[in-house]
């Protein structure tokens, strides 16, 4: 069967490699891995895993010779975007999956909402703050999120901040969507209400094993089943750790290119609106990119942004640092030490009294502040594919970072992925050569804005990519 026409061209490794490996490993009735015995600490054979910790780009590659059965299942790791949508597909193509995620508040990754409660609830979106549609695969996917009421058009006033509080409209050719009542609602609906699909969350899958021809997933050595194929919907450290002993190296490789930004992420409620700049040509914005201050990339209104209608009630503002600004104060995200946190609170609350023009001291203190890092924040490069699939190890990546940094990224890899897995499944395996996709490109720059891209969007800077000249640069100067 042809590739599925979602798909990017192929690049297939070379068919005769591919057919030595894997006549090498006929006959035996399930997964092997390239190479011969190699010795390990004690002097016996065996598969050292300090060696491949250190060194996997050199693993020995599994090659799985075991038929595809009738009623496969594919373990998809990770919940967001790229991992619901690639679930979805696979279920609409009769496929199984079970779908692990790290979430203990719902699934979507970076789809994600703060409900914060109190004398009145609190809502921020603090990752994703909207989204356009530029593809009409994707658009197609809107349209029926709109009919289902998931989503709805974003027509509040977003534009361009300079320091010192001049704001430039963008002008509004692309529609833009956000979710309603936040982005979380979106993605807990994502799924379709299958018995193909099974959810488990939260869990964090720490091993792959290959055995008999199927994967074993193991959550710190708890058993998490075994499936006939294995998605990576993730990225980052953790999935680098994950990959580094799988029996994966072209996978490993490719993960490993990838450059990820760390973006500060500041929720703030104030009980007075905030002074926004505005004169008789527009009224008050409701998100806004940032110019020209280090610590500030993004201002956007939750409140006005989700409910329109509201009134008298605390303004709910999410703020995001420039990459430049994440790198240079990065911390470990699972424990962010409460000097820094504070040392970031101070300093966003800063360049939203520069972005605004206001005086040092003057902006009224928040009734309600958290800081977050995502210290993975987004791509800094990529290959420009819409997903990689190893045949030999029946495993695939999928992410927004494999041709962008937008929720429509995302949303058509993991589609891209499921059909391909899919496609290769009704092959029964038999060419391989013919499905191995992505596992060679290089990776170049991505433009956007620090908070991703917005494809259609008739603004677009490439802060993204300059953010390591930007701190190379910040590094030089002397301290004051």
């Amino acid at each position: 069967m042809p590739p599925s026409p979602l798909l990017a061209p192929a690049t297939a490794l070379p068919a005769a490699r591919l057919a030595r490996v894997v006549a090498a490993s006929s006959g035996s009735g399930g997964a092997t891995q390239r190479g011969p015995p190699r010795r390990g600490r004690r002097g016996k054979p065996g598969f050292s895993r300090q060696s491949a910790i250190k060194k996997s780009f050199h693993q020995e590659q599994v090659v799985f010779s075991t038929p595809v059965p009738a009623d496969p299942t594919v373990a998809v790791i990770g919940g967001g975007a790229s991992g619901l949508a690639c679930a979805s597909a696979l279920a609409a193509r009769g496929v199984r999956s079970v779908v692990f995620d790290t979430g203990m508040h719902g699934l979507g990754g970076r789809m994600a909402t703060r409900f914060v409660e109190g004398g009145e609830q609190l809502v921020f979106d603090h990752a994703a703050q909207f989204f356009t549609a530029s593809d009409e695969r994707f658009q197609r996917l809107v349209d029926e999120w709109l009919d289902r009421g998931l989503v709805r058009e974003w027509s509040g006033l977003i534009g361009e901040l300079e320091a010192g509080g001049r704001f430039k409209p963008i002008p509004s050719s692309t529609p833009r969507y956000i979710g309603v009542n936040g982005m979380r609602s979106l993605a807990d609906a994502m799924l379709p209400e299958s018995d193909m699909i099974k959810v488990v969350r939260p869990c964090w899958i720490s091993k792959l094993e290959p055995f008999n021809g199927l994967w074993r997933l193991f959550e710190n050595e708890k058993p998490r089943g075994e499936y006939d194929a294995i998605v990576i919907a993730h990225n980052g450290k953790c999935a680098n750790r994950l990959l580094s002993t799988s029996g994966l190296p072209l996978l490993t490789k490719q993960m490993k290119r990838l450059e990820l930004s760390s973006v500060w992420a500041l929720l703030a409620a104030f009980e007075d609106p905030l002074p926004i700049p505005h004169d008789d040509s527009h009224g008050a914005f409701e998100g806004a990119f940032v110019r020209d201050v280090d610590s500030l990339s993004w201002m956007g209104n939750n409140t006005l942004k989700l409910f329109p209608a509201q009134t008298g009630t605390p303004e709910c503002w999410t703020f995001f640092s420039t990459a430049a600004y994440g790198k240079r104060n990065k911390v470990p995200q699972e424990n962010i030490p409460k000097v820094t946190a504070e040392k970031v609170k101070e300093d966003m609350l800063e360049g939203v009294e520069h972005a605004l023009g206001l005086s040092k001291g003057s902006l009224h203190q928040p009734i309600y502040t958290r800081v977050q890092l995502w210290g993975a924040a987004l791509p800094m490069n990529t290959p420009g594919v819409s997903c990689i699939f190893d045949p030999l190890g029946r495993a695939g990546i999928c992410g927004d970072w494999l041709t962008g940094s937008s929720i429509e990224a995302a949303v058509l890899s993991g589609m891209s992925l499921a059909n391909h897995i899919a496609n290769y499944f009704m092959s029964q395996g038999e060419r391989p050569e013919e499905f191995a996709i992505g596992l060679h490109e290089n990776l170049s720059q991505v433009e956007g804005h620090d908070i991703g891209q917005f494809p259609g969007l008739d603004s677009q800077k490439p802060q993204v990519a300059q953010a390591k000249l930007l701190v190379a640069q910040a590094q030089l100067m002397p301290s004051i």
